[in-house]
């Protein structure tokens, strides 16, 4: 049986104040493409499916479509809610919605029942675990000790009742130990909501949502399929994709990647103001991407963002690279202020905030300054 698995849409996220619900749309045709060659039997999709709890009208209406292309195609499509949603409103109407094939995880109460599915190598179970806090799990179990991540989930499972004789595939939300996060997601402080990715060694699959990029935890069976579309710079490099599982006899999974294409790509450049503009003047449609521009420039360049967004329209971050950005000097006041004149001073403090001296241009400039203030004063 194939699966087509997806997370973390984010569905009505901004990124620098840009909103992302056009290219989130454009992505999403895209998959149906890709599924419409593939014919999975089925679709996982891995939490995070909006970025708010309460997400955008927009947000839900592109949704809505995308779920409804689904159904029109016939697919199952197996649901988790993951941190950024809320498990309530995710799963409203749920139970009206699996005889249509749509499945959805409730907010989590103890109990997981799976989807039974069968084909040419018999059963296979479909287990949904939404995202969990041990505060969750507790709740259903008070009578275990759950303090941890790793003993919440632990729980959850160890109540599933997985029968290990048969293919069983999970899908849920979490931060399993050792993977490699990005800027765009939440981060715990010291790695709290860590889980140990041996929690799952019963499942012959586990369909993982939360973090950005696609990768592996250990087997390749145990995967995050990675978000769609880059939500950071942080994940510029990343290759984002599709991941398409063929689950066939117990213990054999096949697993590969389909890459995506994203209507503007995020891309960081770095150089002199004139280069830049040079450059982005022959880039072409390359220049619509979302760019973090780093300026080489000793000074600031006033009005640069203005400027650069005559031909990189889609400037979300700018920042420069120079001996004053370089210098992590802490400014705690002048060494001694004893017997120094004003300007004296100030070079002092120009100094230590820029990295070099002031020019002659600039400390003339500056003198001219204190005279007025010191005329304003009299």
């Amino acid at each position: 049986m194939r699966f087509m698995h997806l997370s973390d849409l984010h569905l009505g996220k901004r990124v620098n104040e840009f909103s992302m619900l056009e290219d989130q749309e454009y992505i999403l045709l895209q998959i149906l493409q890709v599924l419409d060659r593939e014919k999975p039997e089925g679709v996982i999709i891995a939490g995070d499916i909006y970025d708010k709890p309460v997400p955008p009208a927009e947000a839900v209406s592109l949704f809505d479509r995308f779920l409804y292309a689904l159904y029109q195609r016939g697919k199952q499509v197996f649901m988790v809610s993951g941190n950024h949603d809320s498990a309530e409103r995710v799963s409203v109407n749920g139970r009206i919605m699996e005889p249509s094939g749509i499945h959805i995880s409730p907010a989590y109460t103890g109990t997981v029942r799976p989807a039974e599915l069968t084909d040419e190598y018999g059963k296979l179970y479909v287990y949904l675990l939404p995202f969990v806090k041990p505060a969750h799990v507790r709740a259903a179990f008070p009578e275990k000790e759950i303090s941890s991540y790793t003993q919440a989930v632990a729980a959850a499972v160890e109540e599933m009742k997985v029968n290990p004789l048969e293919r069983n595939l999970l899908v849920t939300h979490q931060f399993v130990t050792g993977a490699e996060r990005s800027d765009s997601e939440e981060i715990s402080v010291g790695g709290t909501d860590n889980v140990d990715a041996t929690v799952f060694d019963c499942f012959d699959y586990v369909a993982l949502g939360h973090i950005h990029g696609p990768q592996r935890i250990g087997r390749d069976t145990l995967r995050y399929c990675g978000t769609p579309l880059k939500y950071s710079f942080s994940e510029r490099n990343h290759v984002k994709s599709l991941t398409i599982v063929d689950m066939k006899e117990k213990g054999t999974v096949e697993i590969r990647t389909i890459p995506l294409k994203p209507k503007h790509d995020m891309r960081e450049i770095k150089g002199t103001y004139d280069g830049l503009m040079h450059r982005g003047h022959s880039e072409g449609a390359e220049a619509l991407d979302y760019m973090h521009v780093v300026l080489t420039e000793e000074e600031d360049v006033p009005d640069a963002v203005a400027r650069l967004r005559t031909v990189y329209p889609n400037l979300m971050k700018l920042d420069y690279d120079n001996t004053r950005t370089r210098t992590q000097a802490v400014i705690d006041g002048t060494d001694n202020a004893d017997g120094k004149s004003e300007i004296e001073l100030f070079e002092e403090f120009y100094e230590k905030q820029n990295g070099k001296p002031m020019s002659g241009e600039q400390k003339r400039f500056s003198e001219t300054l204190l005279e007025k203030l010191r005329e304003v004063e009299a």
